[in-house]
């Protein structure tokens, strides 16, 4: 009996997904691998990021600048509108009590003739009367509240643009926080190798724990003052900076060029690596920390604070790697 079409069908189904099955686990059938992105791409993308971060940190500033000036106003206006208050209230208690007075103990002899002469018959025409009587104090109080409704009037604007402003810096901080936290992911994912320090360039591919210590170290004293003697934390002289570098990554220099050439290995230019020491003149009176591109960072003489420079503005007398 011939097999029917739809069993073929099935029979074929079954058989791709065994041979399917099989290629998987054979690892013949895998996903394409995707390479970690490179220090170059990260530093773009940190890029990127910074170009989004400045303009919303600088509309934070202007916003909180704004700010600050307008809960300065309300306040200000707050103190002018207060006493205008307790003015405007004493004038009405003023207006009030005349006529308590009218009501419940009658006019006046005076006020009886107006009354008399003027036949006030009816409510209206006492009352009439009494504004008349009354006139000073509502002009008082009229211009009293023109005063403290122009003031509110104003305040209202103002507390109106304060709750705009207030919610715009929020909105803004909160970006600012979000981008932040990008910058750091980025950040947290460059090469364990990279030495990334404010002051100096990103240094890739430092291999030594020890190096990459001092680097850091050495890069967070940029702008400190060159001081004769000095070893830190606040002030170095040149040999001092590369002691207290090396001292952060638990390795141990004497505090004199001489001797931190001898307690060191030998290196070639060509073989120079970032965190080794370089050493100048043939006298070996100055030591710089390197950096690698014939950059590095040292504490240049006095007036001159902590810098990232060219190893090329000075003769090199050879390059040493602690430890």
């Amino acid at each position: 009996m011939p097999a029917r079409p739809g069993g073929l069908r099935r029979a074929a189904h079954r058989l791709l997904v065994l041979v399917a099955a099989a290629a998987v686990g054979a690892g013949l059938l895998t996903a394409p691998a995707h390479a970690a992105p490179t220090v170059d791409e990260i530093e773009a993308q940190i890029d990127k990021k910074w170009e989004q971060l400045e303009p919303t940190i600088e509309q934070y500033n202007k916003v909180r600048a704004q700010l600050k000036v307008n809960r300065q106003k309300s306040a200000d206006l707050q103190k002018k509108i207060e006493p205008l208050s307790l003015q405007s209230e004493l004038a009405l208690n003023r207006v009030g009590d005349l006529a308590s007075r009218y009501y419940m103990s009658g006019p006046s002899h005076d006020i009886g003739a107006l009354l008399v002469s003027a036949n006030p018959d009816t409510l209206t025409e006492q009352l009439t009367v009494l504004d008349r009587l009354a006139a000073q104090e509502r002009k008082e109080v009229e211009g009293v509240l023109a005063v403290r409704a122009k003031y509110d009037g104003e305040k209202q604007k103002l507390d109106a643009l304060i709750v705009t402003q207030t919610r715009q810096q929020n909105e803004l901080a909160a970006r600012k926080k979000q981008i932040d936290a990008e910058i750091k992911q980025l950040e947290a994912a460059m090469p364990k190798t990279t030495v990334k320090t404010a002051g100096c360039p990103t240094i890739n591919g430092v291999l030594a724990v020890a190096a990459q210590k001092a680097i850091k170290t050495a890069c967070q004293q940029v702008g400190d003052p060159y001081v004769w003697g000095a070893t830190g934390p606040n002030s170095f002289d040149c040999s001092g900076l590369t002691q207290y570098a090396y001292k952060s990554a638990g390795i141990y220099l004497t505090h004199h060029t001489g001797d931190q050439w001898n307690e060191g290995k030998a290196i070639s230019r060509a073989d120079a690596r970032p965190g080794d020491l370089v050493f100048f003149y043939s006298g070996l009176s100055h030591v710089g920390l390197y950096l690698g591109n014939n950059q590095m960072v040292h504490a240049p003489r006095a007036g001159k604070p902590v810098q990232v420079s060219s190893i090329n503005t000075m003769p090199v007398a050879g390059f040493r790697r602690p430890g």
